[in-house]
């Protein structure tokens, strides 16, 4: 059966998009994936990628056409496949035909055949529903990190409904209504499909159970759904909390004293359920507590981690191991990484070059840089002001593979790999060539903190042409990275050690540092990556060069 496409929420802020560019035409065959369209929001343009496959059956709009958020954009199914009731059905003023709801229903057609204008609601463009939007150009699902207003509260065009976990950052999600919230599409933690029923924002009295059965698509009695969840979400709420705190504080072992380090998000969600993070074991780096930590605490699984400890060395000595593992559910961001990168190996052709970098004039010049104190410069600020001053002598290396052609960027946007809690976010430098070491290190710090703070917004990482890492500050010397696309190359940077060299004929101490290079030999061949990394080279070894 032929699918709907809608025109998603890209950003937080958006209610109607312009089609920059369709990539796909009417007939054209359609794989999972593949990219669908340009859209052009309120913040930026963005790539559409299609979650289904099949063939392009009808279109919304063309170029330019500007199209309201859940407003029909696109369907697809199988060729040859009738979508006129489709179309009449996702269209201002349009019904479905009766030919649609047997072949959506046959089993159940008989037994709702009093209530067959059910299952016939609209709900895509009623002006209550709230769905699912599509917060990143790659996300398929969502997960509710928290609900900002209740079942029952006054919500405002503009408040935060809720904070959702997309595949990159939490996003705040905005009411783009005035109402009362009526009804919420899942509880915290749980996980919802782009376009699926997220909450309904209306005046008391609209028929809920109408447009949830609606969204179900079956015809199960919504009545006994919505008051069961409602009464339950206050009980659910207070129940935990006197089980977790006395407990807790009476045959719980403190786990964590001093200072507790714990991601923003697990420490609101653990002040919302009432537990104290002293008593929770984080499973993150250096002991970190992360999301899933709290979601998983129970006192009683507390007691039995602690009756655990006290009674290992019984196990240490036992003659027999036992098998021991743990499973963690893996995070939207961790599945986009995997798919993204998966793609990218397995699709661009990558080859690879080291050189060395004496960086003995670096090491003597930043104290220099930083002794008024103002912007505290790091080695990686001028590793990436001499990257963007390269990128501009050798375009190749700063280049995409779009399929069939390769796109030459004349401007030099460098994405910045930053380690977070789930994965890795590559916030892009705009233009750092014509930016200075102090704008480049401000600029680079803001976003660490964003991307650990989960703040960062599609606009902060769209638009990369070169993608640099650096994992020197870990102790690495050397290592290789993976392509970002559609960026041509990454580059890996190594920490600084010192080792011998040869000056002037002596043997001497230096300060060398080891990059290397990964490049989709699509795009560039071995000499062109060769020629940037001796400019590279020369500029760092002689750093006065990048303030020409």
């Amino acid at each position: 059966m032929a699918e709907v496409i809608l025109m998603p929420r890209l950003s937080d802020t958006m209610t109607e998009g312009v089609i920059a560019a369709w990539h796909k035409k009417v007939g054209d065959a359609v794989k999972k994936g593949d990219l669908l369209a340009e859209i052009e929001t309120d913040k930026a343009t963005m790539e559409l990628e299609s979650y289904q496959e099949g063939t392009v059956l009808y279109l919304g709009g063309d170029n330019g056409s500007k199209l309201q958020v859940n407003d029909l954009l696109a369907i697809i199914g199988k060729a040859g496949e009738d979508v006129t009731a489709l179309v009449k059905e996702n269209t201002a003023g349009g019904a479905p035909t009766n030919e649609t709801k047997p072949a959506e229903t046959q089993t159940e057609a008989q037994p709702v055949s009093s209530n067959d204008n059910k299952p016939a609601i609209d709900i895509a463009n009623m002006e209550e529903v709230v769905l699912m939007p599509r917060l990143s150009d790659t996300m398929t699902e969502g997960v509710i990190a928290s609900w900002q207003k209740n079942v029952g509260d006054d919500v405002k065009k503009g408040d935060v409904l809720a904070e959702i976990e997309t595949d990159k950052a939490t996003m705040e999600l905005e009411s783009y209504k005035d109402g009362k919230l009526l009804y919420q599409g899942a509880k915290t933690g749980e996980k919802i499909q782009v376009n699926n029923l997220l909450a309904i924002i209306g005046k008391d009295g609209l028929d809920i159970d109408a447009i949830v059965l609606a969204a179900k698509g079956d015809n199960a009695p919504a009545k006994e759904v919505s008051p069961q969840e409602e009464p339950a979400k206050p009980g659910a709420a207070k129940a935990p909390e006197p089980q977790a705190s006395v407990p807790a504080q009476q045959t719980q072992e403190v786990v964590n004293e001093g200072r507790i380090f714990a991601s923003p998000l697990a420490k609101k969600l653990a002040d919302e359920k009432g537990i104290d993070l002293k008593y929770v074991k984080g499973s993150g780096d250096n002991g970190r507590i992360v999301r899933t930590d709290i979601e998983n605490y129970t006192p009683a699984a507390a007691q039995t981690k602690a009756a655990a400890t006290e009674s290992s060395p019984a196990a240490i000595a036992a003659p027999a191991g036992q098998v021991s593992f743990e499973e963690v559910p893996v995070s939207q961001m961790r599945k986009t990484i995997a798919r993204r990168l998966a793609e990218s190996k397995f699709t661009a052709p990558h080859f690879y070059l080291t050189m060395s970098i004496n960086m003995d004039a670096a090491v003597e010049a930043r104290p220099k840089l930083n002794k008024d104190g103002k912007v505290k410069i790091s080695f990686n600020d001028i590793v990436l002001k001499a990257v963007a001053v390269a990128l501009k002598q050798h375009p190749t290396v700063n280049s995409s593979w779009l399929g069939d052609k390769i796109r030459i960027n004349h401007h030099v946007n460098i994405g910045v790999a930053v380690a977070v809690e789930d994965g890795l976010l590559v916030p892009v430098i705009r233009f750092a060539d014509g930016k200075s070491l102090s704008q480049i290190s401000t600029e680079v710090k803001t976003f660490a903190q964003k991307a650990k703070d989960k703040k960062l917004q599609p606009s902060d990482w769209e638009g990369s042409t070169f993608t640099v890492s650096n994992l020197g500050m870990f102790g690495i010397d050397q290592f290789t990275g993976i392509i970002n696309p559609p960026d041509a190359c990454i580059l890996a940077i190594g920490g600084i050690s010192q080792e011998p060299v040869v000056k002037n004929g002596q043997i001497v101490v230096g300060n060398i540092m080891k990059v290397t290079m990964s490049c989709d030999h699509r795009v560039v061949d071995g000499a062109s990556g060769a020629a940037f990394l001796q400019t590279l080279k020369s500029l760092l070894e002689e750093p006065l060069r990048l303030l020409l």
